[in-house]
């Protein structure tokens, strides 16, 4: 047993001054004003010979390209070791975009790329970004922007780091909810209409659990407060200003409670098929009208929640978590002062998902029969109508070439809890099993983190079909989930098996 040493940073990343291409949607949002600020918040444990750093973004996804360039830039004798170092995003569809914020080299979604490919040459784009203003930033710019932030907050958290206690704590709230509805035929849909009278089921559960735990310095004193909640940060998704959605708010009604100084790390746990919407007591907004995938041609009047597409929806959310937070830090009865800490980085192969000749012609076949019947331009609307078919001829491509691709992960041993981390938006299920056989007392788990490669699917997902079950969706499919899944649980369990 080692005494622990724990220190925080928290940096903006709202760039002053400046616009932000906003991400996440099929059509173009340029921010406005700032509603609740984005920053990147580090925390650095240090105990006995290993260590962790780990920043949570507010962003929409984190690459492997954006690691690699923190890692580069951090100096070569930042005092820890680079490889401990984990960076994830809330997700969140209300702040700044960068290239290649999916990793570029395996994701096949690329719409645009094919379309190209097989467009006659009459038939132009309408510009993807509209509006070119010099003030927005984004590109290259962009990334050195966010690289420099994220760098700096895991140098002043480790910087900052010194002895302390640590206790954990368990919540309950509805927060994350299945958004994949089920029909008799055997489809489903995200974000699917349960109205209808072929409406069978959500394809899933939810997991409203939130893992806690607290962090205080030798006079028991709180300094910051760490919560997993199996709901991504995507509240807000449709607006146009910068907000770090219900995560934000969360921090800031902790600190309202316990001092300004209090830190706050949001971590989202696999949640690739959840959503803050009961698509049962369905509540719309205008905002949301630009979305394929929500038509609604008409919406019954529900005595539910606000809208979870708006800021009283967000607010809602946010009072939830946060009120599980003060319930759990009233309970704290023991403060950790010495333990033991091991940190795995481990690189797993996953089988590419692949699409058959069969799949691989019908999709060609349908831009074609698309661009048979195209006026003179693509829009955004052509583009999220076209992204299925252009993801499997995409993918035929890469299978020819790649069958294998490595992902990282981090495993991780505090005391009597495990921390276990996936670069995917990873369904609940694959969460459920591994907490469910997981030997540790409590289970961190952490999505989206030092990567961004697509949705990975069940198998009752991908038969049901849709947008975040298509081939193009993502780069794994469940023969993938089901080895990350025992890799995982086997690496958790051999540091809890003495």
């Amino acid at each position: 047993m080692n005494k622990i040493k724990i220190g925080w940073s928290e940096v903006s990343i709202v760039p002053r001054g400046r616009r932000v291409d906003l991400v996440g949607q099929f059509y173009e949002r340029i921010s406005g004003e700032v509603e609740t600020p984005i920053s990147v918040t580090a925390l650095a444990l240090e105990c006995g010979d290993d260590q962790m750093v780990f920043v949570a973004c507010d962003l929409i996804a984190t690459s492997h390209f954006l690691l690699d360039k923190v890692r580069d830039y951090l100096p070569y004798n930042c005092g820890f070791d680079k490889s401990k170092l984990i960076i994830s995003a809330i997700h969140t569809h209300t702040s700044i975009g960068y290239n290649d914020y999916m990793d570029p080299l395996y994701i096949s979604s690329n719409t645009l790329d094919i379309l190209n490919q097989l467009k006659p040459e009459h038939i132009k784009y309408a510009p993807l970004n509209h509006d070119d203003s010099a003030d927005i930033i984004r590109g290259e710019e962009a990334i050195n922007f966010l690289v420099e932030r994220i760098a700096r907050a895991a140098l002043e958290a480790w910087n900052n780091r010194a002895e302390g206690a640590y206790s954990c704590g368990f919540g309950r709230a509805a927060v994350g909810l299945c958004r994949r509805v089920c029909y008799d035929d055997g489809s489903a849909k995200m974000w699917g209409n349960t109205s209808l009278a072929n409406f069978t089921e959500l394809e899933s559960g939810n997991d409203s659990g939130i893992e806690l735990m607290f962090t205080y310095d030798t006079d028991k004193k709180l300094t910051g407060v760490i919560a997993n909640v199996a709901c991504p940060a995507q509240i807000l998704e449709h607006q146009t200003f910068i907000s770090s959605d219900y995560m934000g708010k969360v921090k800031g009604l902790i600190r309202e409670k316990y001092g300004k100084d209090v830190n706050f790390l949001g971590v989202i746990s696999p949640a690739g098929d959840m959503c803050p919407r009961d698509l049962i007591r369905f509540v719309t907004s205008p905002v949301c009208k630009n979305d394929p995938n929500i038509p609604r041609d008409e919406v019954i009047e529900r005595r539910a929640d606000p809208s979870m597409f708006d800021v009283k929806g967000c607010e809602k959310v946010a009072k939830r978590v946060a009120n599980e937070i003060f319930w759990a830090l009233e309970d704290v009865n023991e403060y950790i002062t010495e333990t033991t800490l091991t940190h795995k980085n481990l690189s797993v192969d996953i089988p590419v998902r692949k699409v058959t000749i069969e799949e691989y012609e019908k999709a060609k076949k349908a831009i074609e029969d698309f661009f048979a019947t195209c006026d003179r331009y693509i829009n955004f609307e052509d583009n999220a109508r076209m992204q299925i078919h252009a993801g499997t001829v995409t993918r035929y491509q890469v299978q020819q070439k790649l069958d294998l691709y490595p992902i990282e992960v981090h495993i991780l041993r505090l005391g009597d809890i495990a921390l276990a981390t996936n670069p995917y938006e990873l369904f609940l299920n694959y969460g459920n099993q591994i907490r469910a056989r997981s030997k540790a007392k409590q289970t961190f788990l952490v999505q989206l983190c030092c990567g961004s490669y697509g949705y990975l699917p069940t198998e009752n997902a991908e038969k049901g079909s849709h947008y975040s079950a298509f081939v193009g969706s993502g780069t794994a499919g469940h023969e993938g989930g089901e080895i990350l899944v025992r890799k995982t649980i086997q690496e958790i369990n051999s540091l809890f098996s003495e």
